[in-house]
Order: C-alpha cells, then structure tokens, then sequence
C-alpha cells in the first residue's frame, strides 16, 4: 500500500517538473520573440527618426548639394564677387548678396526676376555703358561700315537742321529733300539726291562724301 503510494507521489513529480519545464520554455520563448520585435520596431523607428531629421535640415548631403548654386556677380554692384544660393534664387537675390547695386547701375537692363543656373555670370552694367551699347562688360564691335558712316548725314533720316548743314543746302533745298523722300519711300543711293529739285552735280560733288542712305 506504501508502495503504491510512494509510487503515485513519484509520478506527480514528475508531470509537475516536466510541466513546470515545458511553461518556463515556452515563456522565455515568447520573451525572445517580444525582445525581437521590440528591437526591430525600435530600430524603424530610429531610422525614420533619422529620416525625418534629415528633412528637417536640408536633406542629404546629395540633395543639399543639388539645391545650390554658384554665381559670379559684376558690374555696377557694391561686393562683386562668386556667390553661393539656393538652387532656386532669382537674379535680384544674387544682386542683394553682392551688396546691391551702385548709384550709377542700370539695373533695369537685367531681368531681375529670372531663375539663376550654376556657374553663370550676371553682370550689372552701368548707365553709361548702356548709352554706348555695352553689353556685358564688352564693348561692341564696330565694323568697316560703322567707321565708314561715322560723321555723314543720313538723307533718308536727317531732320532739316541736320541737312542744313551740308554745303549748298539752305532752306529750300532742305525741305525738297524731305519732300523728296517721303514721296518715294527714301533714297536708295546718294546718287538719287541729284532727283531732286535744285540738286545737281555741282552741289552733289560737295557733299557727296558727308551723305550716306545706311539704317
């Protein structure tokens, strides 16, 4: 009777240790699995806290470094100079960094509202170089008809003043050239002066080199 008993008692044991064995893995099984998914939801959120500081300031470094611009600002302005800005500055913002533009600029020449590219050069001219016909700092290139034409009258557009001037020209024969003129659609050579009234070879001699029919 005592043995059966002892024997019951035995067998008790040893389901409550096997059971007692068979709880504790499965409890730290699931620990493992709950220290895992904590770890990785940790590590998401990490990198999507990266991701976002990112944003906040600019970016990576690749995207910064497509967001800027270098410029080359000259001319008429306080500091010229090269210019770092954002991908996305107009003209005016590349005047502003270069200290704005001096009393003597012409700073309507430029379209300040444009989008500004890597590497260009905006160059201010002043009022005085865009009298002249400067453009970009370069003085235009004056051609073997300019020299040619420099200091003659036009007779297509010269005002009666100005045709006054030539030699054998007064009153009269002024207003004839106008008249001329407007009658037939101007002059196609200086030759055609002599067409007009009052106008002959004597007078076309004298003024045959000071005349010209160009623009």
């Amino acid at each position: 009777m005592k043995g059966k008993r002892l024997k019951r008692i035995c067998t008790f044991l040893c389901i409550f240790t096997a059971a007692a064995v068979l709880t504790a893995g499965c409890a730290k099984e699931k620990a493992d699995d709950l220290t895992e998914l904590e770890l990785e939801q940790t590590g998401q959120a990490e990198t999507k806290g990266k991701e976002t500081e990112g944003a906040v300031n600019g970016g990576t470094e690749e995207q910064k470094d497509e967001d800027t611009v270098f410029v080359y600002v000259c001319g008429a302005v306080n500091t010229p100079g090269v210019y770092e800005l954002s991908g996305k500055a107009r003209v005016y913002e590349a005047i502003a960094r270069a200290g704005g533009t001096r009393a003597d600029a012409a700073s309507e020449s430029l379209n300040q509202a444009r989008a500004v590219t890597d590497g260009e050069r905006i160059y201010i001219p002043t009022l005085e170089e865009l009298e002249k016909g400067i453009v970009d700092g370069e003085v235009p290139e004056v051609t073997e008809s300019d020299q040619k034409d420099e200091g003659k009258i036009n007779i297509n557009t010269a005002g009666k003043e100005d045709l006054k001037t030539l030699p054998g020209i007064g009153d009269a024969k002024a207003d004839s050239i106008i008249s001329y003129r407007e009658m037939n659609g101007g002059f196609q050579a200086i030759e055609d002066l002599m067409n007009v009234e009052g106008i002959k070879d004597g007078v076309f001699n004298k003024i045959k080199d000071k005349i010209t029919v160009t623009g």
